[in-house]
């Protein structure tokens, strides 16, 4: 198949200029027509097969593919590094203890075949017209701008958490998808389809646990996942060179010049498009395995740390069984960030000189955050504060919790409320009350919430076809992305301090040199 090259800024106006809420039939877009209107009961017409793409196939988007061509058509698939891509297939082929396959894996292995291949979604979008949703499972730094191509072309996406990098764009994103509301939009916390999730809420809003006025939200992450609170590499030096570079004065400065020194250089690997990886990034980072594959979440170019990967699986059941929406302030602490060695300013200044100095920014996510969230009172509901803790710390352990009950390393959540309190595992697993006799009373609360009686990734491909509704879509996925990202901004705001916010201006109040942190500069060409 011969691929027209397409320059970034050439594709970025050309997409800028079509008005989002034109209808899609005027623009010669494919449309999924119900099978009602085609035949009679059970029958399924060919438009009524999802045709969709994956951009970011290896990890997650591998996974959700696997899931969706249980139904639906894999048609193209779009990654910078192609090879890593076929490796993720390949393993799920891999004969399970009883020595099967499972048939799902060996439908994806056989759709990822016959499907076109790409490494740069523009030029998708450009040539697979026959695209009707698009799944986005790459580094959180490109999901909006993927995204916001995807839904101006009238394709629905399914965005994995969290939705995007930054304030602005989940703005951005939420208002693209009120525009246009035939368009079928899921975040990828797939928690929130569950049975538990249903759960919580129904017993919240029974008030079998009665007023909330503080919620408790834990993770591990990244602790056994992936590295934060580590320098950026420098290119490796040869000790030879200077057997004693830093002498007998060994203070932290040196020790994280030493590591991040000793993570010495590498090559782009064959098959890897880097520049395409960075995407809207403004600096140039050079190559290291320490960000590709799976490790970016913990650098800030990339990713949103714990909070942000484990947010959207957490935060998100008190948020929507609360009803909450934006902080009015937020408190946050932690251990020290990794950082990035920069050029000095004025390289021809002395080294004694501030300007000819090497500059030491931020770069990799602190290894352990607390961060207290702080929400206004809604209709009948108190105000809430919600603390979160990641990095191995844990919050205190309830006075009502029996002694035979470990907090879960993995994570959790406690509501607590007047009654008693009301936990639950991540991704909304588990839910329980504590006393019995609070419990007692949860287990006689009736089911009021429709159940989705598929996967997440399925309940999406169905509310393309209209015949169910998005279970977590981006009207609601965007303002908790905000919630969490909200908590990375006030991090990165500086230690000790709290932040007030002005949710209709999207902005703090007493810190407007924090409001840098609320959008990103991106890479010429890449704006969205």
């Amino acid at each position: 198949m011969g691929r027209k090259k397409v320059s970034r800024r050439t594709f970025v106006a050309g997409a800028g200029m079509m008005a989002v809420g034109a209808s899609f039939a005027s623009r010669g877009f494919p449309m999924i027509v119900p099978r009602h209107v085609l035949g009679g009961p059970g029958f399924r017409a060919p438009s009524d097969t999802v045709n969709f793409a994956v951009v970011g196939f290896g990890g997650m988007g591998s996974g959700n593919a696997q899931e969706l061509v249980k139904t639906e058509n894999l048609v193209a698939v779009c990654d910078v590094d192609l090879g890593f891509s076929k490796s993720n297939v390949d393993s799920k082929l891999r004969p399970n203890r009883e020595g099967q396959v499972r048939p799902e894996a060996t439908k994806l292995n056989e759709q990822f075949a016959k499907a076109a291949k790409y490494a740069d979604f523009r030029e998708m979008l450009e040539q697979q017209k026959e695209i009707d949703g698009i799944v986005i499972a790459t580094p959180d730094h490109s999901h909006a701008v993927i995204a916001a191509a995807a839904m101006q072309l009238g394709k629905h996406v399914y965005v994995q958490k969290p939705l995007c990098w930054s304030v602005h764009e989940a703005r951005l994103l939420r208002q693209m998808a009120l525009d246009n509301p035939k368009l079928a939009t899921q975040m990828g916390n797939q928690g929130h389809s569950t049975e538990g999730a249903r759960q919580i809420n129904e017993w919240i809003a029974a008030d079998v646990i009665g007023p909330v006025r503080e919620v408790h939200v834990w993770t591990n992450r990244p602790v056994g996942y992936w590295p934060q609170g580590v320098p950026r590499p420098n290119p490796y030096v040869s000790p030879t060179a200077n057997p004693t570079p830093f002498g007998t004065s060994w203070n932290n400065r040196r020790i994280n010049e030493s590591i991040s020194t000793a993570m010495g250089a590498y090559p782009t690997p064959d098959g890897l498009r880097w520049d395409l990886y960075l995407g809207p990034v403004a600096e140039e980072i050079a190559y290291h395995p320490v960000y590709h594959p799976f490790n970016w979440r913990g650098w800030l170019d990339f990713g949103g740390g714990a909070l942000g990967d484990m947010g959207a699986h957490l935060i998100d059941h008190p948020f929507w069984a609360l009803g909450l929406t934006h902080p009015t302030s937020i408190e946050a602490t932690s251990t020290a960030f990794g950082m990035a060695t920069l050029p000095p300013l004025d390289p021809s200044a002395a080294a004694s000189t501030p300007e000819g100095r090497p500059r030491q920014v931020p770069a990799a996510f602190p290894l352990a955050t607390t961060v207290h969230y702080h929400f206004a009172a809604r209709g009948n509901m108190p105000a809430v504060k919600l603390n979160w803790f990641d990095g191995g710390l844990y919050p205190p352990r309830p006075d009502l919790l029996p002694d035979t009950e470990v907090l879960k390393g993995e994570g959790g959540v406690i509501f607590y409320g007047e009654k008693g309190i009301l936990m639950n595992d991540t991704y909304g697993a588990n839910p329980r009350c504590y006393p019995q006799s609070v419990m007692d009373v949860a287990a006689q609360v009736p089911k009021s919430m429709p159940r989705i009686e598929w996967s997440h990734e399925l309940n999406w491909a169905k509310a393309i076809r209209g015949e169910a509704k998005a279970s977590s879509p981006i009207e609601y996925a965007a303002q908790l992305t905000e919630t969490m990202l909200l908590g990375v901004a006030a991090l990165r705001a500086g230690q000790g301090r709290k932040v007030y916010y002005d949710s209709v201006k999207s902005e703090f109040i007493n810190a407007p040199e924090a409001n840098q942190y609320l959008r990103r500069v991106y890479r010429d060409g890449w704006a969205i």
